[in-house]
């Protein structure tokens, strides 16, 4: 069985890192952006089966970047879980607000960071790795 792709766009190359380690050992496939355009173009060439996408990044923030997916009828079906390391309590309700399917606060939890993909990807109807 192919393995599921998801895209982590994200500045921080340490954190693009820590989540490809994480999501790799556990069976996925890793595709990586450094911004908000390179993010959109990767989900117009090969639309992943999610996307972890931080909200403050350059060359369009998270929130460009699910205004983008979500007005555009072949990327609008991507569950994109958000992420942040802002402490202003309303952003979880913006970000779901947005589009998104989900949000984490940064740091990022392994065990909540799966059980989260696993969640969003089990509600699009896809494969979620349940064995993992």
């Amino acid at each position: 069985m192919a393995r599921e792709t998801i895209l982590v766009a994200d500045d921080d190359r340490v954190v693009v890192e820590f989540l490809s380690l994480w999501l790799e050992a556990e069976g996925f496939s890793v595709a990586r952006a450094a911004d908000g355009m390179q993010a959109i173009m990767m989900v117009r060439r090969a639309p992943p089966a999610a996307i972890l996408l931080d909200l403050v990044m350059p060359g369009g923030t998270g929130f460009d970047v699910l205004t983008r997916l979500h007005s555009n009828a072949a990327m609008k079906g991507v569950p994109v879980i958000a992420m942040s390391a802002g402490v202003d309590p309303d952003l979880p309700g913006k970000a779901l607000q947005a589009g998104a399917a989900a949000f984490l606060y940064k740091p990022l939890k392994q065990q909540e960071l799966l059980v989260t993909i696993r969640g969003v990807l089990a509600k699009r109807g896809g494969p979620s790795h349940e064995n993992v």
